[in-house]
């Protein structure tokens, strides 16, 4: 375990045969065999422990090699073991066709199979370990038993959690991440058959800012009495037309750029999000560049399962829903991260099912999940004893005592 785990690999994939220099003492034979593979299967569990312990630490570690190494290492424990069987019974039916004074097991081609195996156990990958496997050591004429270990890793692995270490990371941490590649199925969360706007924020409890009627002081309460990422802007409170978004950055580098740059526009000067054809541009200050003005928006009849969708697909991180043009909700990447991995844990402990026809109704499901997401209950930092700075800004808006057209 000293050795570099390249090296060490590298030892481990050999074939005793070829080698002229041993110094793990891999190609021992007699009685100093019983001690390899005793060393080998101690240092493969070892191995194993700092493995878990290491991944996810920011030191520069890693889980590829280690993993290779890991499987490498009991792989030629076996290896080992069945070069001893069959040297000691050549009769035995899996040996009979071995010819007399040729090796017939060869002990690295385990280690490149545990190896194999170990590796898709751990991530979950299928065709580019095989391609991998086959890139290191060339060994063409063994892809076919490389492609079953692996495959048979996989589905062991898969009976466990669907979850590769990476995913696994990624959903401990709680970063909000959608495959895109999972549509619904393999190991995606169940994404629930109900309508978006049941989930999604209405616009009765969002931030949103009109087109006119601000100053760049009121602009600035606004960013300090919430911490969201960006602001819907409507053209006003009454018919909540939607013109677009801003996002907070945007707004709070113009406001800043406005008040100490070369301007020096004082606090109470105007500001808008609209054309305003009796403006001055040298009193004013005009925010429509920095507004994104053709947001991503859906129809606020759309299906849960389209808006997933793009946040799969796309990489959005909100959508809005609109109805007649008329803004009528927000749902972010988060919401629906929180909303399908709470699906995804309650079917897993079998409290209740998420599936069309079984267990609670879509409707159900969907006013439990809007009181989850829509008022704040399962947001970081809101209600779960976490301090919203230990996560990324919450995207959605802002809780029911705060929200409002503004």
């Amino acid at each position: 375990m000293r050795a570099q785990s390249s090296e060490l690999v590298s030892s481990l994939f050999s074939d005793c045969a070829l080698v002229l220099d041993d110094p793990f003492g891999l190609c021992k034979t007699g009685v100093a065999t019983a001690g390899t593979i005793i060393l080998l299967i101690f240092a493969s569990i070892l191995g194993f422990f700092l493995a878990s312990i290491t991944f996810g630490l920011h030191i520069p570690a890693g889980i590829i090699l280690p993993s290779m190494a890991i499987g490498a290492l009991s792989g030629r424990a076996v290896g080992i073991v069945m070069e001893i069987w069959q040297h000691n019974h050549p009769e035995f039916f899996l040996f009979n066709k071995c010819e007399p004074d040729v090796p017939c097991v060869t002990a690295g081609v385990y280690a490149i199979i545990g190896a194999a195996a170990t590796l898709a156990g751990v991530t979950r990958m299928t065709v580019s370990i095989v391609v991998i496997m086959f890139e290191l050591t060339g060994a063409l004429t063994y892809v076919l038993p490389i492609m079953i270990a692996v495959m048979i890793s996989k589905w062991v692995g898969d009976a466990f959690s669907r979850r590769g270490i990476y995913e696994s990371w990624i959903h401990f941490n709680g970063y909000p991440f959608l495959d895109s590649g999972d549509d619904g199925g393999g190991g995606a969360p169940h994404v629930p058959d109900a309508p978006a706007a049941q989930i999604m924020t209405r616009v009765e409890d969002l931030v949103v800012l009109t087109a006119t009627g601000h100053t760049i002081a009121s602009l600035r309460a606004v960013l300090a009495s919430c911490d969201y990422r960006g602001f819907p802007v409507v053209r006003d409170a009454r018919e909540a037309v939607l013109l677009g978004y801003i996002s907070r950055a945007e707004l709070a580098y113009n406001l800043d750029a406005a008040e100490r740059g070369a301007r020096r526009l004082p606090p109470e000067t105007e500001a808008f999000f609209a054309h305003q054809p009796l403006a001055d541009p040298r009193t004013t200050l005009d925010l429509r560049p920095w507004m994104d003005q053709t947001p991503l928006t859906l129809p606020s009849r759309a299906s849960l399962h389209l808006a997933v969708s793009y946040f799969q697909k796309l990489g959005v991180r909100y959508v809005l829903f609109v109805d007649r043009g008329a803004l009528q909700g927000l749902l972010t990447k988060k919401d629906c991260w929180y909303l399908l991995n709470g699906a995804e844990e309650t079917r897993r402990t079998g409290v209740a099912t998420v599936v069309d026809g079984v267990g609670e109704s879509s409707e159900n499901l969907a006013d439990e999940a809007r009181g989850l997401l829509g008022r704040g209950g399962a947001r970081p930092g809101a209600g779960d004893g976490r301090d919203s700075a230990d996560l990324d800004t919450i995207d959605s808006p802002a809780d029911d005592d705060r929200g409002g057209i503004l």
